[in-house]
């Protein structure tokens, strides 16, 4: 028996945007439904939002989202982790990983998620591996970017 856990991201009004921009930086397919597909009753303004969202790659990349119903909150990170003496203090429940095989692979993913984002740990050598960095993309998600270490 097997069991595949997949961050399901929640957003206020960002969701398709999100999804988009994940699609850009880590290739796939986007699947997306709104509210007004599923004739799931909600005010006005939510009948275009999001209330499934998925994006699915060939490299493994797999990430779901929504948008909450209701008032829509401003775009953008509000980072509450951040690197002191060599550490990472947080008060975020959870932080999504990115690990690639290769650094050219991972560089290529740290780039497309930096646009945008707020910079806690910058992307390079580190003392396990040839490349990581970790930031809080234009979304308000945390990612650590990484290079598989060698077996």
């Amino acid at each position: 028996m097997t069991v595949t856990a997949v961050a399901h991201l929640n957003f206020h009004g960002q969701a398709r945007e999100a999804l988009e921009f994940y699609r850009s930086v880590f290739g796939g397919e986007v699947s997306i439904a709104t509210y007004g597909q599923f004739g799931i009753p909600v005010g006005p303004t939510d009948v275009d939002k999001v209330v499934f969202g998925q994006i699915q790659a060939g490299n493994g990349f797999r990430v779901l989202a929504y948008d909450v119903p209701g008032e829509d909150a401003v775009a953008g990170p509000s980072p509450t982790t951040y690197r002191k003496n060599g550490t990472t203090i947080t008060t975020e429940t959870f932080f999504l990983s990115a690990q690639s095989q290769t650094l050219e692979e991972a560089t290529s993913y740290w780039d497309g998620l930096s646009d945008g984002a707020s910079v806690i740990e910058p992307f390079g050598p580190a003392p396990w591996g040839p490349g990581f960095g970790m930031l809080t993309d234009r979304y308000g998600v945390t990612w650590i970017v990484d290079v598989a270490a060698a077996p």
